[in-house]
């Protein structure tokens, strides 16, 4: 049975793609069909071949299957910033139940391992109503959260690991990425005090990647967890 798993951050920038492409690597290593879906993305550049969005071109490039990219990223929005905010601009609307529409359509491909990113952090609105954590609630699909390594990292990582749980989704595993070029100070004690406070296991400990490689930094993970206990 295919293993799919939402992934998340504890905020925005905090290398939810360079995670789910290294995911791909890793799972892909294991000799898996894997895909990925952007299923909205804030923050296109306006190409021949329409927008596009460069973390939705990146889990395009790591996945082994081959998807269009309207599957890949469904909507797809110029301006850098809230989903919500940029649709209205735009006179769109996003609602959970047409992403949900989306990605189990794109799932229907036959494969072994794949992955939904959000966008943002785990609350970040789609209208008046709904969150991008109604996502994930509506599929029941474990989750996997990304955790920047940085100042004030233990208490968003535990805040949004708090949220998960109480809507009610499994908390698959969690990764540390560093996305500074130096060692936070203390970062060794950072990453041992989530490990011992976040209720989910470490997938692995990337270290800053520049220039970036994605075999390299999927060499840190393990996803047996994820591909034998989900």
């Amino acid at each position: 049975m295919a293993k799919t798993f939402f992934v998340t951050g504890t905020d925005t920038d905090v290398g939810k793609t360079v995670v789910s492409a290294a995911l791909l690597q890793a799972a892909k290593n294991k000799g898996l069909k894997t895909l990925a879906i952007k299923p909205v993305a804030a923050g296109c550049d306006n190409t021949d071949e329409g927008l596009r969005n460069d973390d939705a071109l990146l889990l395009q490039k790591h996945m082994t299957l081959d998807l269009a990219y309207e599957q890949v990223n469904p909507i797809a929005l110029e301006a850098p910033a809230a989903p919500h905010i940029v649709a209205a601009s735009v006179g769109k609307s996003l609602s959970v139940s047409r992403l949900v529409g989306f990605c189990r359509g794109a799932l229907m491909t036959k494969h072994d391992f794949s992955l939904i990113e959000g966008a943002g952090g785990w609350r970040v609105p789609l209208n008046a109503r709904e969150t991008l954590a109604d996502l994930p609630r509506e599929m029941n699909i474990p989750v996997i959260l990304v955790v920047s390594i940085k100042l004030g990292c233990i208490n968003h990582a535990l805040l949004t690991a708090e949220s998960i749980q109480r809507d009610g989704l499994v908390l698959a595993g969690w990764v540390a990425n560093s996305v500074g070029r130096e060692a936070i100070d203390f970062e060794n004690e950072n990453i041992a005090t989530l490990n011992a406070l976040v209720p989910a296991p470490c997938l692995g400990i990337l270290p800053y990647s520049s220039p970036l490689s994605i075999e390299k930094l999927s060499e840190c993970l393990s996803v047996e967890s994820l591909i034998e206990g989900a």
